[in-house]
């Protein structure tokens, strides 16, 4: 037995004394007894606990595996902590006059006993079975995917029946009285990481938003404690989903519900490391009884329906939703930049009672996702979320996008204490860190970048690993896991440990992740600085980048394993393709520049026209003169296959002698201006083309330069779809009241002073390309099977097929990814055949530009 932690008698007198203590708002019962006979011990904490079954509630579950003591340990702490705070809290205090908590505080009494007393590793409950073996694992007891075993040693033993044990009924006649249940957190240890409820289907479901939002808050708080950031992981990709838990019976009463597994150990030490779970989840428990509300089958405020994209550009997104609206009714929309992030105070970019919200200033080529829930204002109760949107916006004028992943072949694990280290390659997880068996362990991820051009300017990247077991990672606190950019000439034989660990590293890339930052079932990202994109510029030419990722290479006196598992995609360890480390780039191209001059050029004053002079100023009577340049943009490729991405107009002064406060501004007009002052005076400006001028700045500066600002570039653009003439107006002002007879002149004479219009350009197609023809679906061997035809078009790079439950993904990055490649069908491996969705498939470039897809509807067979 552990000093500091409790025993089962020991909890169960501490309850006896809150119950006389606190009668108003904490209740203690037993709701059955184990096969020894112990009390099942149930708590009930409410604002008024004679209506606390009125109220929907929150029902927790503990130590349902005996060797996990931190259920137990919390359930004591969190009762202790509300009733001491709730009189002095108002916000606690309000969240218990709206909701109930049931607490089960442990959950297999027998075995928690004999954990303690006994063997500390004991996990299953202490039923006798026939062979003369003991213990049920109760956590495989329950109904929902209960598989039958005959293995009664095994640790996971699932008993004869579902609900074969006095436990597990208890707790299922209990859940079943209590339809009021509308979330449920059932603690673990270990692992730092929420496991939301599965319908043993490898495709969202309709609150899978929901459970993620509602953990992904939890682990808000928790990180606001000790800065520990806590996976989400919802048994997708085709990992193994385990059946017969407390957590998926719950799920089938309707109910969210999740495991939460706590900390690095089984039994942490309780001063260094337990009391700090305590501390940091007694808030996740509060922000989850905060929800509870808003989840109960008698709230009135349903979620919206038909959340969708409308439009996407490179830095806005238009959503538009369906829902019933009335003066009470408002809309809170989320907007994050990473999948499954918190809905909070702090990434809410909306309230409106609209039912449409254009999001501006986004960044280009950037996943951003959203999410939605109505609020009634006068209830105080919140509906829902609807399923997420996932977009990209589009790249701006000058960037391309590329995504690269790992080589499978270049890309594994080498281990110092073992000797088949190239047999890890494309076949195995990527393990990283330390422990005694493999000794220090590095990955090394190969990525291709020959299709990059060689002339390609990278402007952000970002390394993308998905981390789907930090079980092995044992200390709290310990270490760090690094990138590194290897130097590919210090290396030869990457699956050479010594080698590796030799290899000298150009640069390591962003931040380090900590062993508490170690999250399981969420993308981490390592995100490319401006000087190591250059390396990895500089890298093109190799046609190569090769990574070493690296951990801690000590462990501490006692400790067994420091070790962290990526995913590799491949071979019969990985998640699937989609999960691969991959390489996202932003690039641009070096532009080619073309100097345009004048097709004319012409000085227009009241009753005066003068060609091949550029003046501007104020005539005798006070007037304006302007002057006007004329371009022409036939000498520039083809507008389908050209953007301009940077123009300025260059003019050079003559001798200035003024002295008076006179401002000079050229204006982008239309070019069928008719060559009059009248025309001139009652001109429409499409663009002022950078910054007005002075005529201090003349005599400081003989060159000026006329930038174009993003608006007024693509106008250019738009003009260079019929390669027209482009006219630019030089205006003069003055804060003067009146002022004569000053004007300036420009250099039209000499060719290197003479007016110019300098364009930069790169090749890159705008258009997307033609849709897929002949799309359709069939059911091959158990499968769907999508078919379709691709264009006939040198152009096109592939097809990419993603699909959708909840609606038609009118962006490519919105659903599920099922295949991407030239290939004319894909087999849907994973996809559930009673479950209707929208599969989409877009082709694309190799910009990309994405086409509006084809959308099939698929209907569930029955």
């Amino acid at each position: 037995m552990k000093k500091l932690y409790r025993t089962y008698e020991e909890s169960t007198q501490i309850f006896k004394s809150l119950q006389k203590q606190y009668p108003e708002n904490f209740k203690l019962e037993t709701i059955g007894k184990t096969w020894e006979q112990r009390d099942i011990n149930l708590v009930t904490i409410s604002a008024n606990i004679k209506q606390a079954n009125t109220k929907p509630a929150l029902f927790y579950t503990g130590t349902i595996h005996a060797r996990e003591w931190v259920g137990h340990e919390l359930a004591v702490e969190f009762t202790q902590y509300i009733l001491e705070n709730i009189d002095i809290d108002p916000t606690l205090e309000a969240f218990l006059n709206s909701a109930t908590v049931y607490m089960i505080p442990c959950a297999n009494p027998d075995g928690f006993v004999y954990s303690q007393t006994h063997f500390s590793f004991w996990r299953k409950n202490r039923r006798v079975n026939a062979d003369g073996t003991y213990g049920v694992d109760l956590n495989r007891n329950f109904s929902v995917g209960f598989t039958k075993s005959t293995l009664t040693f095994s640790n996971v033993y699932s008993g004869p029946e579902p609900f074969s044990e006095p436990e597990t009924k208890a707790i299922k006649e209990f859940v079943d009285k209590h339809p009021n249940i509308t979330i449920a957190l059932d603690y673990h240890s270990q692992g730092n990481v929420f496991f939301p409820a599965h319908d043993f289907k490898h495709e969202d479901n309709i609150n899978t938003t929901d459970l993620n939002i509602l953990c992904a808050n939890m682990a808000d708080k928790i990180k606001k404690i000790s800065n520990r950031e806590y996976g989400i992981h919802q048994g997708k990709p085709p990992a193994k989903l385990i059946g017969g838990s407390g957590r998926e019976f719950y799920y089938s009463k309707g109910i969210l519900s999740t495991v939460v597994e706590v900390g690095t150990r089984n039994i942490s030490d309780y001063l260094d490391d337990m009391s700090e779970h305590i501390r940091e989840h007694i808030p996740a428990l509060i922000e989850a009884i905060k929800e509870v509300p808003n989840y109960s089958k008698e709230n009135p405020v349903k979620k919206v329906e038909k959340f969708e994209v409308e439009t996407i550009g490179s830095n806005h997104v238009k959503l538009k939703w369906e829902a019933k609206t009335s003066k009470d009714i408002f809309f809170e929309i989320y907007r994050s930049k990473r999948d499954k992030l918190y809905c909070k105070e702090t990434n809410l970019i909306a309230r409106t009672q609209a039912l449409e919200f254009t999001d501006i200033n986004l960044q280009s080529n950037t996943n951003y996702y959203f999410n939605i829930r109505a609020v009634n204002k006068r209830k105080k109760l919140k509906s829902p979320f609807y399923p997420q949107i996932k977009i990209r916006t589009d790249l701006e004028y000058d960037e391309y996008s590329r995504t690269y992943y790992a080589n499978a072949i270049k890309s594994g694990y080498v281990a110092e204490n073992l000797n088949n280290n190239a047999k890890h390659f494309g076949v195995n997880s990527l393990f990283v860190g330390v422990d005694e068996n493999k000794g220090i362990s590095y990955s090394i991820i190969t990525i291709d970048l020959k299709t990059i051009p060689k002339n390609a300017i990278i402007k952000s990247a970002c390394l993308n690993l998905y981390p789907i077991n930090r079980v092995s990672t044992t200390i709290e606190k310990f270490g760090e896991w690094n990138v590194g950019i290897v130097e590919q000439d210090s290396i030869s034989d990457i699956t050479d440990f010594d080698e590796v660990n030799n290899a000298k590293i150009i640069s390591y890339i962003g931040q380090p992740t900590k062993s508490d930052q170690l999250t399981q079932g969420i993308w981490r990202k390592w995100e490319f600085s401006g000087i190591q994109a250059s390396i990895l510029t500089s890298q093109i030419e190799k046609e190569q980048i090769v990574l070493r990722v690296e951990g801690p290479k000590e462990l501490k006196i006692g400790r067994k394993s420091q070790m962290m598992q990526w995913d590799i995609g491949y071979g019969k360890f990985g998640f699937g393709l989609t999960y691969r480390p991959r390489l996202e780039l932003t690039y641009t191209i070096e532009p080619t520049i073309a100097t345009l001059y004048p097709k004319s050029i012409d000085t227009i004053s009241e009753g005066k026209i003068i060609e091949n002079e550029i003046s501007s100023g104020f005539d005798k009577k006070g007037k304006k003169i302007y002057s006007a340049l004329k371009f022409n943009l036939s000498s520039l490729p083809s507008h389908e296959f050209t953007m301009i991405t940077n123009a300025y107009v260059k003019l050079n002064s003559t001798k200035i002698y003024l002295k008076e406060d006179i401002r000079f501004h050229l204006e982008f007009v239309d070019s069928k201006l008719k060559k009059d002052y009248k025309s001139f005076c009652n001109r429409e400006i499409i663009q002022n083309i950078g910054y007005d001028i002075s005529a201090n700045d003349l005599k400081n500066n003989q060159t000026q330069y006329f930038v174009f600002d993003s608006f007024s570039k693509k106008e250019l653009n738009a003009k260079l779809k019929d390669k027209s003439d482009v006219l630019f107006v030089l205006r003069p002002t003055s804060a003067i009241k009146t002022i004569k007879d000053r004007k300036i002149s420009w250099e039209i004479s000499n060719d290197k002073l003479s007016p110019k219009l300098i364009i930069e350009y790169i090749s890159k197609r705008r258009f997307a390309l033609p849709q897929v023809t002949n799309a359709k679906y069939e059911i091959e061997n158990g499968k769907i099977k999508i078919l379709w035809q691709n264009p006939q078009d040198e152009n096109f790079v592939g097809a990419k097929v993603i699909k959708n439950p909840f609606r038609k993904p009118l962006s490519p990055q919105d659903g599920q990814k099922i295949y991407a490649g030239k290939d004319s069908y894909t087999i849907d491996d994973f996809g559930a055949l009673d479950k209707d969705k929208y599969i989409a498939i877009f082709t694309y470039d190799d910009v990309p530009n994405y086409s509006k897809p084809v959308i099939l509807e698929y209907k569930a067979q029955t």
